[in-house]
């Protein structure tokens, strides 16, 4: 957990947790969500909410989540590319998911 997230800091957690950081101005919850773009391993993302979080996912989309989406997948697909990246893919995967739904979601 404590490396992982110490390598993952260096190579590519600092950019990501800055965008996230960067996107709190249109929601608070991005401030909480950088936590997670800072340390990924060893927390969960736990997703819902009802109608409402999804009006407000659709308009986040539009918004910013797009482009948070896509700097994720983007890091998450270069660091697939040997095995070793593989773990700090999944987690960028796991940020690109939570940038497209994060309204209504939690991390534990």
């Amino acid at each position: 957990g404590c490396l992982g997230n110490l390598i993952w800091f260096i190579f590519g957690g600092l950019v990501m947790g800055i965008s996230w950081l960067l996107s709190g101005v249109f929601g608070v919850q991005c401030f909480k969500f950088s936590n997670l773009a800072f340390s990924p391993f060893g927390k969960e993302v736990h997703y819902g909410g009802g109608a409402g979080s999804l009006l407000l996912n659709v308009l986040w989309i539009v918004i910013t989540g797009l482009p948070l989406a896509i700097e994720a997948a983007t890091i998450g697909v270069l660091f697939c590319i040997t095995i070793i990246g593989i773990p700090f893919g999944k987690q960028c995967f796991k940020i690109a998911k939570l940038a497209l739904m994060p309204f209504g979601s939690r991390v534990s």
